[in-house]
């Protein structure tokens, strides 16, 4: 494999991946990476049938111990961070990811989310109007992030004196979710876990004395209606409805909306008709998703087009490749709003298929659509600044004028 056609941890590679990702297709379907020791996979074809295939996991521990499975147990001092992920319905496999995902999503359903349209409209419109007062600032931090964590926070019932924390424990938290992620990025994780977990604790137990109309007492009432759900699960599954439920629509509107800026023709356009919106959302989640690389466990021995992949391997799913694949997407460097057939993973595929996609788009529709609507004069005023990663990628800052 050309060496730099993947290179996760530069910073070149990292803002633009798609050329190293054409290279890879072209030089065949999978490809061992020594750094990671991980196969990677960049056609969609493949990605698309592996994140359907029950022979292949997102943890092996329902089955092997890390022995059996020839792989080593994490450090003791990571131990905060891995029980609140590995208790998370992204990390656990059926009998227990389907128990909890049927729960959950009851509140992710098309009606249910359609029902939170006012709530995000309004949040929308109060964030632009700080945007508009100040004739312009950070996207990143005056919209893109306040939104989707208000949103989830009050699905959540988090009290908004207590919203501010929320961002810098998913920050912390998601660090760990980079390839080879330091001992700095590791002890922040086990940190904003460790604090993250507490407050959850405490919220739980609130709203046992409490309840409320919110999700979090909505679990506790499904608890003692004789589901079983452990404290445990319900402070991991609250967790990852933060950190998973506003990541995407963070980085899609900071990268949907630099790589408008660059492309003025299809914002003029969108400007024009807004009735493009819902497909637009669509293509500029395709055209440069957030999250890039999607890990899965090999609980079987398999092949990938011919090559023996056995069992006790990680395959990294290259999402942003798959998306990019011209055995699928007409022309996929072009940016096209109106782009029809658009079959992207960003959202995955098959049991782990995002839960919280609808109400991403609902977000992502509304506030791009506030913007378009209010902002006509919205331009950047300088080069965006990347935040640091590859799996996730996005935008720490894009400042904007109105």
């Amino acid at each position: 494999m050309d060496g730099a056609a993947f290179d996760p941890w530069s910073p070149a590679f990292a803002a633009d991946p798609y050329p190293g990702y054409a290279r890879l297709r072209a030089a065949g379907r999978v490809h061992w990476f020594e750094p990671t020791r991980q196969w990677l996979v960049p056609h969609h074809a493949d990605v698309s049938a592996l994140l359907r295939d029950r022979r292949l996991g997102r943890t092996y521990r329902h089955r092997f111990s890390h022995e059996e499975f020839g792989r080593t147990p994490p450090p003791a001092a990571h131990e905060p961070f891995h029980t609140l992920n590995d208790h998370g319905l992204l990390d656990l496999e059926p009998p227990d990811h389907t128990r909890i995902r049927r729960l959950v999503a009851q509140a992710f359903t098309p009606r249910t989310v359609e029902r939170l349209a006012p709530a995000v409209a309004r949040t929308a419109t109060e964030l632009v109007d700080g945007l508009l007062a100040d004739g312009g600032g950070d996207l990143v931090s005056a919209l893109a992030e306040p939104l989707p964590v208000t949103v989830i926070a009050e699905m959540l019932g988090i009290p908004p004196a207590d919203r501010p924390l929320l961002r810098p424990w998913s920050a912390d938290i998601c660090g760990m979710y980079e390839l080879g992620p330091g001992e700095e990025a590791a002890r922040r994780a086990v940190r904003a876990a460790r604090e993250f977990s507490a407050y959850l604790r405490d919220l739980i137990a609130e709203r046992r004395r409490h309840p409320g109309d919110d999700l979090v007492s909505a679990l506790i009432a499904a608890h003692d209606a004789g589901d079983r759900l452990s404290e445990q699960e319900m402070v991991s599954t609250c967790a990852l409805l933060l950190n998973a439920g506003h990541e995407a629509t963070v980085h899609t509107l900071g990268n949907g909306w630099w790589a408008l800026f660059r492309h003025p023709g299809q914002l003029a356009a969108l400007r024009a008709d807004p009735g493009l919106l819902p497909r637009a959302v669509e293509e500029l989640l395709r055209h440069d998703t957030p999250l890039h690389l999607f890990e899965r466990w090999v609980l079987e021995d398999i092949e990938i087009a011919g090559t023996p992949v056995p069992r006790g391997s990680e395959v990294a799913l290259l999402l942003g490749s798959a998306n990019h694949d011209p055995a699928v997407f007409t022309d996929p460097a072009r940016l096209d709003l109106t782009r029809t057939d658009n079959p992207h993973l960003s959202f995955g595929a098959g049991i782990h298929y995002c839960l919280g996609a609808p109400l991403a788009r609902l977000e992502l529709v509304t506030a791009f659509g506030e913007l378009l609507r209010r902002a006509p004069g919205l331009r950047p005023v300088a080069d965006p600044v990347r935040r640091p990663g590859y799996v996730i990628r996005g935008l720490s800052e894009l400042l904007v004028a109105c």
